[in-house]
């Protein structure tokens, strides 16, 4: 027993013959051509707009969709009714076709209320921060201190002697916070003029006091040297020379 297969060039791929001969004892035997087909799959389904479309389900639905997470797909409820608030309205506003004439009125009235309430706030808060500054400022006593008052602040004239002149002069000025030399603080050698105010939050300085024998600020422990010069504490300035000038031995203007 022999087999022949024939295949064609051109459809081999579709179809194919073969010839199965068996011996026998009969002369001839007819060969039987079986055809085979074979089958091509389809081509792979694109997705496109209108295959996809047929996906969708159809109806009375609404189709939202987020910025984040998954699209949503939603039947709508038109048998629903809507809410009537018309216990809460006022009667001028309860019919939609007539103009409300009352909506002007309502503003203006708001916007009053708005700019008064605004206006009364700022005073009340500027009060409070006058109120708190001034806690800062000296207080009557300290003030009463000061025996000379010049533009509203106190004024400290000291006579100072020989001693305590040589004695800051004689200090090394680049040691100082505010390095100043006593001569060009004064006008007189003698004679000190500045005002009594400490640098740092504008308390009153106690004369004759300190550890320098010069001013001395109890609000927060400033010391100032008979020249005004800040020694010791937080203040970060010398005292406030003002301009003066001696019109005799006896008579000084300040200002």
């Amino acid at each position: 027993m022999f087999s022949s297969k024939c295949i064609s060039p051109g459809f081999s791929r579709y179809l194919t013959a073969s010839t199965t001969h068996l011996a026998h004892y009969l002369k001839g035997a007819p060969a039987v051509v079986i055809p085979t087909v074979e089958t091509v799959p389809s081509p792979p389904e694109s997705f496109t707009n209108l295959s996809m479309s047929k996906l969708i389900p159809k109806g009375n639905l609404v189709a939202t969709t987020k910025h984040i997470g998954n699209t949503q797909v939603r039947f709508s409820h038109t048998d629903v009714s809507m809410p009537d608030f018309s216990s809460y309205r006022r009667q001028s506003s309860l019919d939609p076709n007539i103009p409300n004439s009352t909506e002007i009125n309502r503003r203006a009235f708001t916007y009053l209320m708005v700019a008064g309430m605004g206006i009364t706030g700022v005073h009340i808060g500027k009060n409070v921060v006058v109120d708190f500054l001034s806690t800062m400022s000296a207080s009557a006593d300290v003030l009463a201190l000061a025996k000379i008052e010049w533009r509203g602040k106190p004024l400290f004239v000291r006579r100072r002697s020989a001693d305590e002149v040589e004695d800051v002069r004689n200090v090394d000025t680049a040691s100082l916070r505010d390095p100043e030399d006593d001569q060009a603080r004064v006008v007189k050698d003698d004679w000190l003029v500045v005002i009594g105010v400490c640098t740092h939050l504008g308390c009153v300085p106690i004369a004759n006091a300190g550890e320098f024998g010069g001013y001395y600020c109890p609000c927060h422990g400033s010391h100032y040297d008979v020249s005004g010069r800040i020694r010791k504490g937080p203040a970060p300035l010398n005292l406030e020379v003002p301009e003066y000038t001696f019109l005799d031995e006896n008579t000084m203007v300040v200002g």
